[in-house]
Parts: C-alpha cells; sequence; structure tokens
C-alpha cells in the first residue's frame, strides 16, 4: 500500500512536468526497476542520477526531461533534506575551496584525460560557454566569437600583458597571444591542463603555471585580467579574496572580464549529484554575491547574459561526446586497463543533458561582465 502511494506521489509529480513513465515521447522515461520511485522521493537528485548510472531509467531525450521537470520546479519539491542540511553546514564550517581543495578539484574533473576532451570540446579545447551569435553555425565558430567578444570587450591592444586565470588548455591564451599580439600569463590548478597548454601556445609569448590564484606575486601587474569559467571554483567564502587578488594585478586603467555561471538567487550548495559527480566543490555566484565582493574595488561598466548559449552548447558537446564514443571508451591508462566503462558514460551523457536542460529553463544564467580599475574614460558596451 504505501510503494503504492509512493509511486502515485512520483508519477504525479512527473505529470505536472508533462513528464509520463513509460510513455512514447522523447522526454517521457522508461522504468527498468520499480525501486526507481522510493529511492527518488526519499533521495531528490542524488538518487535520480544515480539510478540513470545504474541503468534504472533510461530516457530518448535527457536535456527535455530536465527542461521539463525543472521549469516546473521539481527540483524544489523532492529533496533530500537530510544530505542538505549536513551540506549546509558543512559549507558554513569548512573552507571547501581553500588552496589544496582547489588542485584536488582540478584533478578529480581536469585531469580525468585529455583523450576525453579532446572529443568533446572545439578545436581549442575551450570548456566554457560559446557565443552563438548571428551566422554561427558550429561549435569552433561560436568559440572562436566568444574569444573575440572577449577581447574587444578589453579593447586588446598588441603588446598589452594580459592574466588568464583559470586558463584551461590554453585556448584562450593562445588566441589573445595569436590573433591580438597580448603577451599572456595563464594559471590552473591542472597539471593535465598545463602540459597541453604549454605544447598549445609554444612559440608564442605565453607562460603557464601550474597555481592558484592566491599565488599571484603581488607585485605581477597586468594591463588586462580575463577569467573564463573558474569562478564557479572559488566559493562564497573566498569571493572577496578572488576581487582582491584580480584588483591588485590590475593596472590602474585595467579592464578585468569574468565569465561565470550565476544563479538568480544566494545559495551555498549546487545540486548534490553534481557536486558529487562532476564538480567537487563548485558553487554558483548570485549577483548580489558578485556585486558584493567587487564593491569598492571596481567599477561594474558592463553586465552581459547569454546564458541560453550555454544550452546549445552543452548539446554540441554532448553530440561530439556521444559521436566520439567508441573511440572515448578504447582509451586506456599507463597499465593498460580502459579508463571509461559505460556507468561512465551514463555518468558524463547525464552530466551534459541534464545541465543543457537547466540552461533551457532558465534555471542557471551566463554572464560576462566587465570591471574596470580606476578608469580614466568611459567604456561602451559590446555585443
Amino acid at each position: 500500500m504505501l510503494s503504492n502511494k509512493v509511486k502515485q506521489t512520483i508519477v504525479g509529480l512527473f505529470n505536472e512536468a508533462d513528464v509520463r513513465v513509460n510513455g512514447e515521447r522523447p522526454w517521457d522515461i522508461r522504468l527498468h526497476n520499480p525501486a526507481f520511485y522510493a529511492s527518488v522521493l526519499s533521495g531528490g537528485s542524488m538518487a535520480l542520477g544515480e539510478s540513470y548510472m545504474d541503468k534504472w531509467w533510461d530516457c530518448t531525450a535527457l536535456d527535455e526531461f530536465f527542461h521539463k521537470i525543472l521549469s516546473a520546479d521539481l527540483d524544489e519539491k523532492v529533496i533530500d533534506y537530510k544530505a542538505f542540511l549536513l551540506k549546509i553546514l558543512k559549507t558554513k564550517a569548512i573552507n571547501s575551496q581553500g588552496r589544496k581543495m582547489s588542485f584536488r578539484s582540478g584533478q578529480r574533473h581536469y585531469d580525468i584525460g585529455n583523450e576525453l576532451y579532446e572529443q568533446m570540446l572545439d578545436g581549442r579545447m575551450i570548456y566554457s560557454c560559446a557565443y552563438w551569435g548571428p551566422g554561427v553555425e558550429t561549435l569552433d565558430e561560436a568559440q572562436e566569437a566568444k574569444l573575440s567578444l572577449i577581447a574587444r570587450k578589453l579593447g586588446l591592444r598588441g603588446g598589452m600583458d594580459v592574466l588568464d586565470i583559470g586558463c584551461g588548455w590554453g585556448g584562450t591564451a593562445e588566441y589573445l597571444a595569436r590573433a591580438h599580439g597580448a603577451r599572456v600569463e595563464g594559471i590552473t590548478v591542472s597539471g593535465e591542463q598545463a602540459r597541453l597548454a604549454e605544447r598549445t601556445c609554444e612559440g608564442l609569448p605565453v607562460k603557464i603555471s601550474v597555481k592558484d590564484y592566491r599565488d599571484i606575486g603581488k607585485d605581477e601587474k597586468f594591463d588586462r585580467v580575463v577569467s573564463v569559467g573558474m569562478f564557479e571554483h572559488v566559493g562564497p567564502k573566498n569571493y572577496r579574496t578572488y576581487m582582491k587578488v584580480a584588483h591588485n594585478a590590475l593596472k590602474d586603467g585595467g579592464l578585468f572580464l569574468l565569465q561565470t555561471i550565476g544563479n538568480t538567487m544566494k545559495s551555498s550548495t549546487i545540486d548534490p549529484w553534481l557536486e558529487k559527480h562532476i564538480f567537487p566543490n563548485a558553487k554558483i555566484p548570485s549577483e548580489g554575491q558578485i556585486i558584493d565582493a567587487a564593491e569598492g574595488l571596481f567599477i561594474m561598466e558592463d553586465w552581459h547574459n547569454f546564458g541560453p548559449d550555454y544550452d546549445k552548447t552543452l548539446m554540441a558537446w554532448h553530440d561530439r561526446f556521444a559521436e566520439g564514443w567508441e573511440s572515448i571508451s578504447a582509451t586506456r591508462d599507463e597499465d593498460g586497463n580502459l579508463k571509461y566503462d559505460e556507468r561512465f558514460r551514463r555518468r558524463w551523457e547525464y552530466y551534459l543533458l541534464c545541465c543543457a536542460g537547466s540552461f533551457r529553463a532558465r534555471k542557471n544564467q551566463l554572464w560576462q561582465i566587465v570591471l574596470s580599475k580606476k578608469p580614466s574614460g568611459s567604456y561602451r558596451s559590446i555585443r
């Protein structure tokens, strides 16, 4: 009797989102294990994601499934409150994005293998939202459009010194140096990223370092500072410190461009499944948290939201991941063991498509923010 009531509860919630259990539409789910109902009702999004990894259910269009359930706010109606409260307490008591933890986070996500990211990303391996402007059709074109937009917003000129905080595999640094004649210093907490970035930028005025942003020298000064897709790893306890580091690194009259995923509401947690399986210790900032962190240090010159472009970017990454899975799954580690199994495939597929659905539902935003330090003139917004 109780199990039937649990089933009715979950089925009823899905119906609110126009999702049917064992329906025939692409966004309906096909259930393989009836334990799904009780698990999801008690475990919320963590149970939903892990049950997918365990093949308890399938869905032809996961992205649209998430678009529908998030648009209906089901994420706010089914929560593992015990886990949620424990996470809140941990967040308040511990700085999960301290120096040591930042390197561990890099190892757990960015060091899982360049082979995966080379297959999934564009030619420059830019692992952040692309800019799908008019006439842009491919992922490579969209990422180049984003890099061009950044350079134009920064008013980049040849010979300028640029600090790239969270430089990834070096694609942004390579572009700014090659296309605009900048001298770039890029920092990352990932050894795998740094090794590839050095090869990518070989022969260019680019220096790559494995370094936490808090270890940037106080005497190092730059004409421009750029940080794309890294602020999500900083954490609320460190937002002010991060802004102070960027402020100190920037020369008077300089510009700082920050690109980050954003929330419309202040929160100290992210989705528990994403934090456990994809981005350990990540936090998504709100508008207010960014403004508070920058207060008294910078002038806010421009705030550009193109969150819907992340939906399209994630779908492009998923398509490339799916098309290249045969090659990815054949990758072996140094001991000759296969690196990526079927469970990994389902985990990664779930990650890319649930995030696409989240941006489609406008639960998350994508902001490019331009900040200035003691400007001598006016700034005009660029799109």
